[in-house]
């Protein structure tokens, strides 16, 4: 079952952020199977929000804590803080994943 991950990052974080951006890039290509869906978070005049959402499609909550420790944002201490919570499919890209109704 899915893992969501939200990170917030540390105040006046933004160019760490940048500077590793690319290889945060990297990191998220070479994961992408994992990937359910993955941004930043924006502020509503789509400048940078401060901080990332991720869906990873792994089974365990350690899994997605591994996720979590091997992206490079994560590796420089871009995050003050992140919250993992188990999430289930319900409709994904305009799929339904609920059970039929009996």
């Amino acid at each position: 079952m899915p893992f969501l991950i939200e990170t917030w990052d540390k105040p006046d974080s933004q160019a760490l952020r940048q500077q590793h951006r690319a290889t945060h890039l990297d990191f998220l290509a070479a994961n992408a199977a994992k990937l359910l869906a993955v941004g930043a978070k924006l502020a509503d005049d789509g400048s940078d929000g401060g901080g990332s959402f991720y869906i990873v499609d792994v089974e365990t909550r350690e899994e997605a804590e591994a996720f979590l420790a091997a992206d490079p944002f994560s590796q420089v201490g871009l995050p003050a803080r992140h919250v993992i919570t188990r999430w289930r499919k319900a409709y994904l890209d305009g799929k339904s994943y609920l059970p039929p109704k009996a």
